[in-house]
């Protein structure tokens, strides 16, 4: 309809409907921290359940993805962290949700245990668990990512942590 509306009230008039925005899917980090081979992780309740989860969450405005991974692993855990490695990125469909996820996970090396530090709301605890206490929990990880993740970790997925480069 050439720059009318479609409705017959509008025609010849200009359309000012919007544009309809690209889909986009949540962008979130995450982070496998590991030492003396256990893994730190996360207690979480989420949709009324205690699940299990890596340090993670979502990538806010104007944050780079490594920078994203240090904060959610120090307000989910208590801990400051080194970033290693760049683990890889991927992407899940929440089937309850319908929500698409594109997340970065990343190999850490714990740096220090921050005193009293205040867990972020939801998060019930940190611990660390050995990969086989973590697997045996497969009913409780929050997503298949936690495990996929901690697979490839463990399989030796290592890239250079400027594959996730900040251009600012």
């Amino acid at each position: 309809m050439d720059g009318g509306s479609a409705h017959p009230d509008n025609a010849g008039m200009p359309d000012h409907t919007p544009p309809a925005l690209p889909w986009q899917p949540d962008v979130t980090v995450a982070t496998v921290v590991a030492r003396d081979g256990l893994l730190l992780c996360v207690e979480e309740r989420a949709d009324g359940r205690l699940v299990l989860n890596q340090p993670a969450g979502h990538l806010e405005p104007d944050e780079s993805l490594a920078d994203a991974a240090l904060r959610e692993t120090r307000e989910e855990t208590g801990w400051d962290v080194r970033l290693t490695h760049l683990i890889g990125a991927y992407q899940w469909r929440a089937p309850e949700s319908g929500r698409h996820y594109l997340r970065f996970a990343f190999a850490a090396e714990p740096v220090r245990e921050i005193p009293g530090a205040a867990l972020d709301t939801g998060i019930v605890r940190a611990v660390w668990l050995s990969p086989a206490q973590l697997q045996a929990e497969a009913a409780r990880h929050r997503s298949p990512l936690v495990w996929r993740a901690v697979a490839d970790y463990l399989g030796g997925s290592r890239h250079p942590l400027s594959l996730a480069r900040h251009i600012a």
